[in-house]
């Protein structure tokens, strides 16, 4: 129904910025709220942003300040700008977009989606 690419990955120093994007095809109106997990080496996947239909963000207290949640609703595109990257950020980042309830119960859409993940690695 919904697929998600995500790309922007890469290597990059402390200090440094990268942006990650994740473009949405298929059945697109099944998206209601669209975010951005992570998961570092060895540990367990963890939410890192979330954007609604009004460009309302929220973000992790260990991102705040660092990192900005975007979407470009005519391009189906969702972005994740980092800035001042630490040794800490380092994890393969997953893009995720969620259905809203009411169309899942009527069985138009699926209840999540995820991206296949793109790896940031940030040296000291």
């Amino acid at each position: 129904q919904v697929q998600l690419v995500e790309s922007g990955g890469g290597l990059v120093q402390a200090g440094g910025s990268l942006r990650l994007s994740c473009t949405a095809s298929g059945r697109t109106s099944c998206i209601s709220a669209v975010g951005w997990y992570r998961q570092p080496p060895g540990n367990q996947r963890e939410p890192v942003a979330a954007i609604t239909r009004d460009n309302s963000a929220q973000y992790a207290d260990s991102v705040k300040g660092r990192f900005t949640i975007s979407r470009d609703n005519a391009d189906s595109t969702l972005y994740l700008q980092m800035n001042d990257l630490k040794p800490e950020d380092t994890a393969v980042y997953y893009c995720h977009a969620v259905a809203d309830p009411a169309d899942t119960v009527k069985g138009m859409c699926d209840a999540d989606y995820w991206a296949q993940g793109t790896q940031v690695t940030v040296s000291s």
